[in-house]
């Protein structure tokens, strides 16, 4: 790949990268309990409503730029560490994680979201599944963070060995 959209790749993996991860921990580290603690004296409503929509709109499109920077970076060894190739198999391992998380930020995490913050109409019923469902997919993603990461930074010693 050539060095200059290399390097703007990279750049843009790592800031949407942070973003997202930083967000991911910010939900379940800092807005999930003070959700609680605002529920129950009834102040929750500027987080409900100012909050967490802005939240999440940046946290669902770094996933996405982080998502396809990566495979970007990856180029024509894409396919090589999808099928976890012996020589890519430490950077696919990080991408099958990411790409797991991806799928439960966009196919979990924001269609429930929506439920619980208003956005799209939902019973009492309805939001109560829709937060345990988000719930459980953020965790699980705060979960598979730290093995992506690992792997993620692993792939990258390992560049050089295998031409990336």
């Amino acid at each position: 790949m050539d060095f200059m959209l290399d390097g703007i790749f990279r750049w843009l993996h790592i800031v949407a990268g942070v973003t997202w991860i930083g967000l991911l921990y910010y939900f379940n580290l800092v807005q999930v309990p003070a959700m609680k603690e605002a529920t129950a004296d009834g102040t929750a409503a500027g987080i409900s409503k100012h909050v967490a929509p802005r939240a999440l709109l940046w946290f669902r499109w770094a996933a996405l730029v982080t998502w396809f920077a990566g495979a970007a970076l990856l180029g024509p060894n894409f396919t090589h560490a999808f099928a976890l190739e012996p020589a890519y198999a430490g950077i696919g391992i990080g991408a099958w994680l990411g790409t797991i998380m991806l799928f439960n930020v966009w196919a979990l995490i924001w269609p429930n979201q929506k439920k619980i913050l208003g956005l799209v109409a939902a019973t009492d019923e309805v939001k109560a599944k829709a937060r345990r469902v988000a719930f459980l997919a953020s965790r699980t993603n705060t979960m598979l963070s730290i093995p992506m990461l690992f792997f993620m930074a692993n792939g990258l010693t390992h560049k050089a060995a295998i031409g990336l």
